[in-house]
């Protein structure tokens, strides 16, 4: 009963929002080099659980960028669509600036 009434008061390490982005940034770094393991190679290396630090990833502002635990398949064609989107912005605004010039070339007529 003596070490279950001090595990209670006890309390776990906290960790300042740079420690937690030098370990997600570590593992996001690992992750692009090798493709995965980054939870593990930081685990190992900071002595912090992997449960830890996946709820510190879950909880990212990467975490949007990467999906809510969708297939592969479905992010690609998000990021497809996104960049689709973002090239449609851009003509778009050229395409609007070229009329604008149309419009001041034909009125000067």
């Amino acid at each position: 009963m003596a070490n279950r009434k001090n595990a209670k008061n006890s309390r776990g390490r906290r960790y300042s929002a740079e420690e937690k982005a030098t370990i997600i940034g570590h593992v996001e770094k690992v992750n692009a080099s090798k493709g995965r393991g980054g939870q593990t190679a930081a685990s190992k290396k900071f002595g912090i659980s992997m449960l830890t630090i996946s709820s510190w990833l879950k909880k990212s502002p990467a975490a949007a960028v990467r999906g809510t635990g969708k297939s592969k398949s479905v992010n690609g064609a998000l990021e497809k669509l996104a960049a689709l989107h973002s090239q449609i912005e851009a003509k778009e605004k050229e395409v609007a600036k070229l009329r604008q010039q149309f419009d001041v070339l034909k009125r000067s007529l």
